[in-house]
Order: C-alpha cells, then sequence, then structure tokens
C-alpha cells in the first residue's frame, strides 16, 4: 500500500501548504462547502497555502473580507531535520540539477573554463532546510536570490564534487529520470 506524507512527514514548508490543502479536502468531502459559510471557509484556507490570495485575483474580488495567513499562526516547521540520506536523493530527484558550466578564461589555455556545480532550490521560506545541507553533506554553501525569493544549496568545488557528492549519489541512488541521467552524465 503507498504510503503518503501523513505518514512520511514534509520536512519544507510545504508540509503547511498540504495541511491547508488537506483541510480544504475534508471540507468538500464533508459538502461543507455548498453553504456560503463553508465556501468562505474553502476560501480562507486557500489564502494560507502557498503565496495566499493575489491581489486583484477573482477569489480575493469575490471575498473581499478574507484575508490571507500570517506566516506566525501556520504550523510551521521551526527546525527541519533531514530524516536519511535516501530522503537528500528523493529531494534532489525533484528540486536538484546537476550542471557543467562554461565561461571565458584567460588563464586556460582554450581560452574556456569549465566549472561543474550540484544545486538545490527552494523558495526562500525554505532557507533553513538548504542551510542544514552544508553539514549534512559537508560540503557547500547557501546563496541567495532575494529578487527570485530563492535559496540555493550550491557545490562547486571540484574536490567536494569528487570526494563527497558523487559517492554520495552512487551510494544512495536518484530515481530514474532525467536528474539521473544528468548526473550519470
Amino acid at each position: 500500500m503507498p504510503r503518503g506524507p501523513d505518514e512520511y512527514n514534509l520536512i519544507t514548508k510545504k508540509r503547511t501548504d498540504y495541511y491547508y490543502f488537506k483541510k480544504a479536502v475534508f471540507c468538500i468531502k464533508n459538502k461543507e462547502h455548498l453553504t456560503q459559510e463553508g465556501l468562505e471557509k474553502v476560501v480562507s484556507l486557500k489564502a494560507c497555502i502557498n503565496k495566499g490570495l493575489s491581489d486583484g485575483s477573482t477569489l480575493m474580488l469575490a471575498f473581499p473580507n478574507i484575508t490571507n495567513c500570517l506566516n506566525d499562526t501556520m504550523p510551521l516547521i521551526k527546525e527541519p531535520s533531514i530524516p536519511n540520506p535516501n530522503w537528500v536523493a528523493g529531494f534532489t530527484a525533484g528540486e536538484g540539477c546537476f550542471l557543467v558550466k562554461t565561461s571565458k578564461s584567460s588563464t586556460s589555455k582554450l581560452g574556456i573554463g569549465v566549472q561543474l556545480v550540484f544545486q538545490i532550490t527552494q523558495h526562500s521560506r525554505d532557507e533553513e532546510l538548504i542551510k542544514s545541507l552544508i553539514p549534512y553533506l559537508g560540503c557547500g554553501r547557501l546563496v541567495k536570490d532575494p529578487k527570485l525569493s530563492k535559496v540555493n544549496f550550491m557545490v562547486s568545488k571540484f574536490s567536494d564534487i569528487q570526494e563527497k557528492i558523487i559517492p554520495f549519489f552512487d551510494r544512495y541512488f536518484l530515481i530514474e529520470g532525467e536528474k539521473y541521467k544528468d548526473y550519470r552524465d
């Protein structure tokens, strides 16, 4: 029987989104949404998911008295704890990437420099989780992009990729798919 987030808790802020989504599902399952009060409850729950209701959206215009949730009222994960290395492999399959970057280089014989990069990107609300990857994997750094509200766990030091990242994914396999192919390349 398949297992889900109720048995294996999500550890990103998506856990909060799932919590409110699940409450909305139960409201609809119990046909609460067929009353005005129930419909407002479902829209209120939607206002707590992801970034809430967008200004000027159809829902915001139809339900002007509903406000977006404040982060301090959500059941957030304060200190994420990486459960095991297989979780990292699965998370990488969904959120990570393996890059080969090239750039002009005056020190290279060919005039082109090459850099290998392993990266996992998340919304900035999961900064603590991304930070926790650094001690967990024993390498990498946090790179913030405030314009796009995202944070990256990034490993670009060749010795770290060769001595830590490759042995890690050789031991804890990525599921077969595009990320696995990128890793193998």
